[in-house]
């Protein structure tokens, strides 16, 4: 597993394994805390009617407290496509919004 951003406001620091990129799971780091799960779809392949069953679960030893699905219409760094971040947060919305500000 590899750092891939530095701590992102309102989500915290990415790690992934480069073979799982863009896809995912991409793992958000806090300190040393998990807090969330992300995969990346791309437009295309939602368009195209592609299914995903069981990307996104808890890790051991956590729970789900929300997903958040935002559309990145342009992409962003990393996955220069457009495509909807999909983020399992294992922490309550109120908490993570206030990471890296």
């Amino acid at each position: 597993m590899v750092q891939v951003s530095s701590c992102v406001p309102g989500m915290g620091e990415h790690w992934a394994k480069p073979q799982d990129l863009p896809f995912g799971p991409i793992y958000g780091v806090m300190g040393e805390k998990v807090v969330f799960v992300e995969i990346m779809v791309s437009q295309a392949d939602f368009v195209a009617g592609k299914s995903w069953t069981e990307v996104l679960r808890p890790l051991k030893g956590h729970a789900i407290d929300h997903v958040d699905i935002e559309f990145q219409p342009k992409g962003h760094e990393g996955y220069e496509v457009p495509h909807y971040d999909v983020h399992a947060y294992f922490v309550p919305h109120a908490e993570h919004t206030g990471y890296c500000l």
